[in-house]
Order: C-alpha cells, then structure tokens, then sequence
C-alpha cells in the first residue's frame, strides 16, 4: 500500500536535510509515521510545499519526502502547485493520498489537480469556527485600545489576525465539500463537519503523541513544585492566558503562598528593552494590562520555546496544567498532561469534554466562568488526595485514547477500507 502524506509542517528529517530549523509542532506526525514505516507492506511518502526553486525527493530513514517548489505563502491559493502536483502524483502513484490538517491550501490544490484520487483529510482544528472564538471573549473595542507600534507597522492586528482565519476557513470548508471521507476524534469536530458536508464518510481516529511521552515519568505528587500552573501556549486571545489571570487574582486572594503561572513559549509581555517594547503585541499589550491590574507581575513566567525533553520536565514539575482556550478541538497539549498524569483542568469547549470526565480525571469549567476556574485550581492546590486521583484517573484514560498501536491500525484500516470501497483504475 503506498500512501501519500500531505502535510502543513516539514517534517524534522527533511527540515534538517534542507537546513531548516526543526519545528516543535507536528511531533505527533512523525510519531504516526515512525509507526507506519515499521509495516512492511506500507510504502510511505510525504509531501508539502515550500519556498524552494525545484521539485525535491528525498528519501530518509525508510521515509520518501517530497518537496513542491511554491512561492506564494501557504494561507493563499497557488495555481501553479495544481501543475506540480499532477507531476508528483505521476512519480509517486499512491493508493491513498492523506491530507493533515484543513489550515492552508496547497493540499486543496492537489485535489482540484487530481479530484478522482482517493483522498482522506485529517482535522486538526476547525479553523473556520475558530474565527469565531479568535479574540477570546475580549471586546473589540479594548482590543483597538491596545493596539501597538508593532502591530501597525508589521500589519498585524489581532482583528487583521482573525481575517487570515476567517480566509482560511473558506478553503476549509472546500476541503471539506470536495472530499468523500474525514477522519475526526471528537464529537465537536464531527457535528460541524457534517454541517459543512452531510454526506461525508466519517471515521474516527485517535492520535497518537510523541514518542517521549510514552517512556517518561509519571507525574509525582512528591517532586512537584507547589503552586504552580503550567500553560503550553499563550500567543493569540483564543488561548485564553488572559482568562487564567483574572482566575489567578481570585485564587491569590485565598491562598498566601507565592504562585506562580509558568507559560512556554516566548514572552510576549516583554518591555525592558527599547527594541522589546517597539515588539509589544496588542494582545501582549492587553496582558501588560491586566497583570497590572492584578497585581501579578511576580506570579508568571515565561520559559521560552521548549523542546520536547523541556516540556516533559515542565509537565512533571507543575502543580496543574491548564487548558484555557476559546475553542479546541483535541489540545495535544492536554493529552500530553494526561498520559503523564499531571493534575489538569480545561475550559469546557469544543472537543474538551471528550477528554475530560469532569471529577474524575480532571476538571471542566466554563471558558467565560473565571470564578469557577479560580476555585477549581484552589480545589487541586488544596487536596492532595484529590489530585493524586484525578493525576492516576487521567494516565489510564490518556493511554487507551493514545494507544499508540491501537491508533496505528485503525489508520491502516481505515486506508484499507477507503481503498477497497474506491478502487484505483490502473
């Protein structure tokens, strides 16, 4: 069976073999793919568009990678990759052609190039329904008021921001009407898929995570560091940082000890430099905002952008790990807190709540409902018999939902079953 991946991330091997830097998302992908190549009757093949000025092919650890020269960023439409994809799909010959994630549009422009191929697309977020929730519940007005230099001179505006996705959505939607089969995880993700196209063949699929979360440690309520938070990301409104500081304020009003917000990723409220504050954000700037307000400067960090090995050591270290996004569909984050055990609550949006059972392996709340985030964060500062529970509760939920060879021969036979109902004319 020769399968073809269509990806938005390089890949780490061919990022490293063109020289770029190896990105930190997508690790879950190369988990699957380190999988699939293990079977001997899968041929593997994976494909995406960069700004490089030829065709590339490559193969590397057992792996055929494939690269389309494309000059146009991967938000917007490009023609000319509908040629160079005809040429590709000629030299490769896949059984089966499975695009990862709806977010941009190079892989659209394979299936407009060559529309009687079996193709099956992956859902990451719904990014056209994220458009929605992008500015987290924060009026339009404060966010105008907090606007930056930066923002007007790069510009980039949260409002400009939620354009792009709004742009994005719209290729969405034509992924998801032009193909016959979707594979989801949840049950947000299937009810607006089928929304957009009543007639698509859905098929669940559980993701696997990366590879070091299955050896690791598991949390230990004895090697924590109290009254820690930890959140994995903060950069845009529909994260949801700013939720989890008007929480912290509450939360520090009824326990005296010295908390502390530890964020990864980089600090976008950094100001003690002329050049960090001409690179204010507006939602920087509105965190700048509400930290003063709160009178939280000594109760947040940020670590920087970590490494695999980094975030695990952050995971195991942490009291709690939130999730307090506007919308998620299945935070890998949050998954990845899970199989680790690590006490965890998150907002109660979009595919949350296929994760959590609310009291038994963590907690739910509502996003707007930042009273009732404050007291689920006391509840687990305070109960250690409680969060030992909710901590063995969420290993043993996290390792049936990212059974890694379970979730490995459902997408094999999920390929099979696509092949067999659409068979290839030679």
């Amino acid at each position: 069976m020769k399968i073809l991946w269509v990806t938005n991330q390089i890949l780490p091997d061919i990022a490293e073999y063109i020289g770029l830097e190896k990105s930190n998302s997508g690790g879950w992908m190369y988990g699957l793919a380190s999988n699939l190549k293990q079977n001997k009757d899968i041929e593997l093949h994976i494909a995406s568009a960069h700004h490089i000025q030829n065709y590339l092919h490559k193969k590397i650890n057992d792996v055929d990678y494939h690269l389309l020269p494309s000059k146009i960023d991967k938000v917007k439409y490009d023609n000319s990759l509908e040629k160079k994809w005809k040429k590709a799909i000629s030299i490769i010959k896949p059984d089966i052609i499975h695009i990862h994630g709806t977010e941009y549009a190079h892989g659209l422009a394979l299936i407009n190039a060559c529309p009687n191929l079996n193709f099956v697309v992956s859902v990451q977020g719904l990014i056209s329904l994220c458009e929605k929730y992008y500015q987290g519940g924060i009026s339009s007005w404060k966010l105008f008021k907090k606007i930056t230099f930066r923002d007007i001179v790069r510009w980039d505006t949260v409002f400009l921001a939620k354009k792009k996705f709004y742009k994005r959505g719209i290729y969405e939607k034509q992924y998801l009407q032009k193909v016959s089969h979707v594979m989801g995880r949840t049950d947000w993700d299937r009810d607006n898929i089928m929304a957009i196209n009543p007639n698509i063949n859905y098929h669940f699929c559980n993701e696997i995570l990366r590879d070091s979360f299955y050896n690791s440690d598991k949390w230990d309520i004895e090697k924590k560091e109290d009254y820690t938070i930890f959140l994995s990301q903060c950069y845009y409104p529909l994260k949801g940082l700013h939720q989890v500081l008007k929480a912290l304020y509450l939360v520090k009003k009824k326990i005296p000890a010295k908390i502390k917000l530890q964020v990864a990723g980089d600090n976008i409220i950094k100001l003690d430099t002329i050049e960090a504050k001409l690179k204010l954000s507006g939602y920087g700037n509105y965190i700048v905002s509400l930290i003063k307000k709160y009178n939280l400067k000594d109760n947040i960090e940020f670590l920087g952008v970590l490494d695999e090995k980094q975030m695990i050591s952050q995971y195991l270290k942490s009291h709690i790990f939130i999730c307090p996004s506007s919308i998620e569909n299945s935070s890998n984050s949050l998954g990845e807190a899970q199989i680790l055990g690590v006490p965890s609550i998150a907002s109660y949006v979009g595919g949350n709540p296929n994760m959590i059972e609310h009291g038994v392996n963590g907690f739910l709340y509502r996003f707007e409902e930042t009273n009732m985030l404050s007291e689920k964060i006391i509840k687990l500062f305070s109960d250690n018999e409680l969060s030992e529970k909710i901590s063995k509760n969420s290993i043993i939920t996290a390792e049936k939902r990212h059974h890694k060879k379970d979730n490995v021969e459902q997408n094999i036979n999920i390929y099979k079953k696509i092949i067999h109902r659409h068979p290839l004319k030679s």
